[in-house]
């Protein structure tokens, strides 16, 4: 069976072909230097433009895809990153399809009984938005999905570097709660080692506090953690949200 074929039939998602090196340095948000196991020395794709503060030290074991496009200056992506106490997804690209997946398949409760899902959404302020639900013609949800993967003490923060982005979203989910249309902030923690979830308000205490006001004004805010090992990453539970 092709991995194709299990990717269908999991309720996670499957990871390509995983290459094992070590983490040389990251470097221009978007690339790092990776030392294979044969020695080889390579640069990746980094797909993550946060800081990855903790997630970034030199020595850690990686895991890298390989994807021989022609049109592909890079042709490694960094995927994971091994830390003490788990696994770390850092590819930015997964969030979005592992919640519309979970989604799909009745694994956050929160957000199941919804007919239509939808990726990628402009909003009437012509914003765009991770995933609009639906059910019927009146019946809507917007989610908008951040990927967490700084953890510190058991505590799952976002964001891990000023966002004004993320800023805008928290703005335009109050906006739309406003209209009375249900909106949802979902964080997914790509590691397993989080007991609860908090904005860094450390690291962007507008973002927290924004958020906040957001949660005052009706957005709803979901954190799920995954289970992760070198053959796939799946919703895994529930995790507390503190604000």
């Amino acid at each position: 069976m092709s991995k194709t074929d299990d990717s269908k039939k999991s309720k996670g998602l499957i990871w390509p072909e995983l290459i094992r090196g070590a983490l040389v340095k990251r470097y221009k948000r978007f690339m790092a230097d990776i030392e294979l196991k044969n020695g080889k020395m390579v640069t990746a794709h980094c797909p993550n433009s946060g800081s990855m503060q903790e997630c970034c030290e030199p020595g850690r074991p990686v895991y890298l895809s390989f994807h021989n496009n022609p049109k592909r200056k890079l042709k490694y992506t960094w995927e994971l990153i091994e830390m003490p106490t788990s696994l770390v997804g850092v590819n930015t690209q997964i969030p979005n399809k592992l919640v519309t997946k979970a989604i799909k398949t009745g694994l956050i409760g929160e957000l199941d009984g919804y007919d239509g899902v939808v990726r990628e959404v402009k909003t009437p302020n012509n914003s765009r938005l991770d995933i609009l639900l639906s059910r019927g013609e009146t019946n809507s949800c917007f989610v908008e999905i951040k990927n967490c993967t700084l953890v510190k003490d058991g505590i799952a923060f976002f964001p891990d570097a000023v966002t004004s982005r993320g800023l805008k979203h928290l703005v335009e989910l109050r906006s739309l709660v406003a209209e009375n249309t249900r909106c949802v902030m979902f964080y997914l923690i790509q590691r397993m080692d989080a007991h609860t979830f908090q904005p860094a308000d450390h690291i962007d205490p507008a973002y927290g506090r924004e958020l906040r006001r957001a949660v005052e004004n009706g957005v709803e805010t979901i954190a799920y953690d995954v289970r992760i090992d070198l053959a796939s990453i799946t919703i895994n539970k529930k995790i507390p949200c503190r604000l």
